[in-house]
Formats: C-alpha cells, structure tokens, sequence
C-alpha cells in the first residue's frame, strides 16, 4: 500500500503547516534534509536563551509555509505564476539552508572553509540528478537565473521569507519579544511591479516594524556578548583540533568530523569529488559536541582547557567596546595569562586572547533593495520613502569591538 504523503505538521508558531505534495515530502524524508533535525538554528545561543533549542529543520519548514502564503498573495493580486514554478519556489526554499553544517559560521571559518551557500547548491545538483532533473526549475529560482526574478527575491532579499520566518522564530524560541514580527500583514502587502519584489504603501509601517524588529534580533540574540564568547571558543577548539590532527596526533572523533580534519578540502574538490557531498551529509551537531566533550580530556592543555570550558559552560571572559582593544591592555592580558598557566606565548595568543569586531546595519541600498509601490504606480526605495531613515542611526553601520581572555 502507497505511504500517505498528505502531510499537516503542528509547527508552534505558525499553526498547521501542509507539505505541498507528494515531491516535496519525498525531499523532506531524505536523510540529507533530515539532518537539519540535528542541527541547532541558533548554534551556541541556548547558553543565553535556555529555549533556543529549535532546528534548522523547523526553520525550513516555516519558510517553505511563508512562501506558499506568500504566492497565494501574488496570485490573488494577478501575479501569473505556473503550477511548476509555484513548486520550484517551494523547493528553493525548502533547500535553502540545506549547506549550513553544524553550528555553521564556526565550521566555515576553521575546518570546512567553503561557504554554505555553494554546499547547497552542491545538494540542489544532487537531487537534480537523483529526481531526473525535476529540480531545474528550482535551481534556477535559487541562483537567480530564472526569468522571474521576484521569485528568487522571495527565497532571498531583503525581505524574503527565510528573515520572515527566522525572525519570528527565534524570537519565540528565545523569548526575546522585541523580535516578533508580523510576518502575515507583510505577506499580505507584497506584490510585484517590473518583476521585483515589491510592498504596497500601506504596508510600509509593517517594513519598519520589521527592520527594527532584526536590529533588535542581531543586538540582543545574534551578536550577545555570550554567543559571541562561545561560539570563538567553539572555532578555536576546532582550530586547535586541526592543528593537533596536522602534526600527526590521533584525535577521538566521529568518521565524517574526522574526514574533515585530516583534509583540506578546497571549493573545487568539493563540486568534483562526489565522495565528499555524502560524508559532509553526515555532520552534524551531535559529531562537534561528543568529540569536545572527548577532548576535554586531552592531555594537550590548551585543547583540553578550550573543550572544558566550552562543555561546562566556563566561558572566556568578554568586553565589549566602542572603540578597538587597546594593543597594550591585549599584551598586559597575553603576559598574565602565560604567567599563570605556563602555555606558550604563540598558543596563547593564537587561542586564548583574541580580539574582533562585530557589526550591524539596520538596512543597506546597495543589496537587494526594498521598494515601495505607491498608488499612482510609482515605485520608492524604503530609505526614500520611510520618516525612519531621516534619523542617523538608522542609516550608519554600527560597529563595536571586543576582546576575550580566560578569567584568572
């Protein structure tokens, strides 16, 4: 008897959610979309938020439900848009994050250095051969090669439903209730003029709520002080890992976290080499956490006090700044901390005091922009357009600066 590919999933922040069809349920069930079930959305950020425990799976699945609403608007205000392509955009969505690895930004800034984005589009070729080319439709929307632009500018912009949804999200997972959008009035204020993406002018106090609402988002959630600590923590750990795995020591891991630390692997290998997709498809958070917690126990002192710490939640110590770190106070920090623990001088430097920046802005002209359809037909940038932006501080990056060190 034929599996029942009707779906309806009770999703805690938008209600009941239904999988499309019976191809995009057979996309869910793969195991290489699976595994975004065990990997956090939020990385590190349940140190701060003890309820930012959701799943990148659940993101999509929230997205790939905004878009369908989404195109149910357009087609309402008589934006044409085929069945295919109606399935093609659910797909990109579906797909979009399918790259992100565990705890993504600290994995692709030490041990796999290619950017999610072309990960995902390694996927999208996957199953594009896997389902005889049933997805290139989807990949098209997905880089922006397609003929209707707007489309890929709801699977990503700057108004796209992937920060709809996120925002949303994680603003109910973490409590942070400055994050809460209203994600269905914009919806509903969406439409197309010239093909891109556009907000009737009734909708432009929603846009502002929603701008605010991401710089509230990337202050308190994203750029937290704690998150910040912790997820460096977490790259320096695997930092020192490779380094440890390039001498030649034998470090406990899983079979896919080991491939990856004991090879380099370049953008190129990774579209030429069809034995890398599968050991990639098998990383995830479970792979990073039992190997910390092995080394943890590491007679390398450095590598044993970094997993320690980050396990047991003994975190760096952090300060954050407007201006950047003062070199003398890093070298007083450096000199104390070689004192005291007896480790060298570069390890010490290179791992346990660091220094950074961090920055946000709440909108930017130059990317993909947000436009405004007025009632005569004419068509505004929201920075045009919006009393908001006459304000200074909504218009500049804001940067600050920090510096961690162990707590001695």
């Amino acid at each position: 008897m034929e599996r029942n590919k009707q779906k309806i999933i009770n999703d805690p922040v938008f209600g009941f959610i239904r999988i499309p069809g019976n191809f995009i349920f057979e996309l869910i069930e793969h195991p290489f979309f699976q595994r975004l079930n065990r990997i956090k959305q939020l990385g590190l950020s349940y140190y701060v938020f003890p309820g930012a425990q959701h799943t990148r799976f659940q993101h999509t699945l929230g997205a790939m439900h905004l878009i369908t609403e989404a195109i149910k608007v357009l087609h309402e205000k008589g934006v044409a848009i085929s069945p295919e392509e109606v399935e093609a955009t659910q797909i990109a969505i579906l797909l979009h994050d399918i790259g992100h690895g565990p705890f993504s930004h600290a994995l692709e800034s030490s041990i796999v250095n290619i950017p999610h984005e072309t990960i995902s589009l390694r996927f999208f070729e996957y199953f594009n051969r896997m389902f005889d080319g049933r997805l290139a439709t989807a990949m098209a929307v997905f880089n922006d090669t397609y003929e209707k632009h707007f489309l890929h500018q709801l699977v990503s912009g700057q108004l796209d439903v992937d920060r709809l949804d996120y925002l949303r999200r994680d603003s109910f997972y973490t409590g942070v209730t400055e994050g809460s959008i209203g994600s269905a009035r914009i919806i509903k204020m969406l439409n197309v003029k010239d093909d891109n993406l556009v907000v009737d002018v009734k909708g432009i106090y929603s846009i502002e709520m929603f701008l605010v609402a991401r710089r509230m988002m990337y202050w308190q959630v994203y750029l937290h002080k704690t998150a910040i600590v912790a997820e460096n923590m977490l790259i320096k750990i695997l930092e020192r890992a490779r380094e440890l795995t390039k001498r030649g020591e034998k470090l406990f891991g899983t079979e896919a976290l080991c491939y990856f630390l004991n090879n380099q692997i370049t953008s190129a290998e990774f579209n030429n080499n069809d034995d890398i997709l599968p050991k990639y498809a098998q990383l995830d958070d479970n792979d990073i956490i039992v190997s910390i917690k092995a080394w943890s126990n590491h007679n390398d002192k450095v590598l044993s006090w970094l997993s320690s710490g980050l396990i047991n939640r003994k975190l760096l110590k952090i300060e954050i700044t407007p201006e950047p770190t003062d070199k003398n106070y890093l070298r007083s920090l450096l000199n104390n901390i070689v004192k005291k623990t007896g480790i060298s001088e570069e390890d010490a430097s290179r791992y346990l005091v660091f220094s950074d920046s961090i920055s946000s802005k709440l909108y930017s002209k130059s990317d993909d922009q947000i436009n405004i359809l007025h009632k005569d037909g004419t068509v505004t940038d929201i920075s045009d357009t919006s009393d908001m932006f006459k304000l200074p501080t909504m218009q500049k990056t804001t940067e600050k600066f920090f510096v961690c060190y162990p707590r001695m």
